[in-house]
């Protein structure tokens, strides 16, 4: 259920659905940018809440269904995955590491997505997919990493746990589908519902009370809530139900190539050759990331002995 004829066939994703979906990590990449410049300092929790349940919240009202019977659980499987887990980890990163860093260990995601998918979905990872995970991650870190940024041991957990997190719950998404009759965008608010409501307890656990807010803090989490969040996953969600897992995973290399681009044009920081180079390469390595997925070992499996009966009335070749 929710498998395109593409992802079953292993044939090439249709370039329309790619173009939308990369969309998504596109829009992602600006995040950097808003945290910084519009929401209040060192919030990781609530900045996740913010940006979860509300958006959550009205695509419920919008969608008009809920979950039954097995997906009350599955929803809140990919609702801790996608956004439960991964927003405060992907928050927390970026609070404690350099932006640089964060974004390297977050485009780990489709090394990890490679591995998900060959446990879950049986997918056998290519050389040509490893080695596309690779050259963006090389790609990633030409963009971003700098020689005087510092590693904090518990930013670089969060930001690789955060990886495996969102490349986990794309993997699961893909796996179970949809309900029939059920659209992304009631799976979508599903999710973020979930995720959302899982934060609030563990934010006010850990930081306390909401912070005052001001105009600006309430402008940048409309922002994050509304593009970043309804609308770019409810976009992703539908490209994990229309092309294989994996190419999906690949895009997210699109979003720390975004907040370069942000950076420079918004923030009027500098793009050196080195930069360049390595926009190149992360670029590559998402576009090789779109080669069909290996087969998968359920198709590999030796056929069935014929009976000796069946054998007899089928005619020879």
């Amino acid at each position: 259920m929710g498998m395109s004829a593409a992802s079953r066939s292993g044939s090439a994703p249709p370039a329309a659905t790619l173009a939308l979906t990369a969309l998504t990590p596109l829009a992602w990449g600006s995040t950097y940018a808003v945290t910084t410049e519009f929401l209040p300092p060192d919030r990781p929790m609530f900045t996740a809440v913010m940006r979860a349940l509300p958006a959550g919240l009205a695509l419920l009202v919008i969608g008009r269904v809920l979950p039954r019977g097995v997906w009350i659980w599955r929803a809140a499987v990919l609702g801790v995955l996608n956004i439960g887990a991964f927003f405060p980890l992907l928050f927390l990163a970026a609070y404690r590491l350099p932006g640089g860093v964060a974004a390297v260990l977050g485009a780990v995601g489709p090394l990890f997505a490679l591995a998900f998918a060959a446990l879950l979905l049986a997918e056998r990872p290519t050389a040509r997919k490893v080695l596309a995970g690779l050259l963006g991650l090389l790609g990633v870190g030409l963009v971003v990493l700098r020689a005087e940024a510092r590693l904090d041991m518990v930013g670089v957990l969060a930001g690789l746990a955060g990886a495996a997190s969102m490349s986990a719950g794309t993997v699961l998404t893909k796996r179970w589908g949809r309900p029939e009759g059920v659209g992304a965008l009631a799976l979508t608010g599903w999710q973020l519902t979930a995720g959302g409501l899982l934060l609030v307890p563990v934010a006010l656990l850990i930081e306390g009370a909401p912070p005052a807010l001001s105009g600006e803090n309430l402008l940048g989490y409309a922002y994050l809530g509304v593009v970043g969040t309804a609308v770019g996953y409810w976009i992703w969600f539908r490209g994990i139900s229309r092309l294989p897992a994996t190419s999906v995973a690949f895009l997210a290399l699109l979003s720390p190539v975004s907040a370069a681009v942000i950076g420079w044009a918004a923030l009027g920081q500098s793009l050196s050759p080195i930069q360049l180079l390595g926009m190149a390469l992360a670029l590559g390595g998402t576009l090789l990331g779109q080669a069909p997925a290996g087969p998968s070992r359920r198709a590999e499996a030796p056929p069935e002995p014929v009976r000796p009966e069946a054998r007899t009335a089928c005619p020879s070749r």
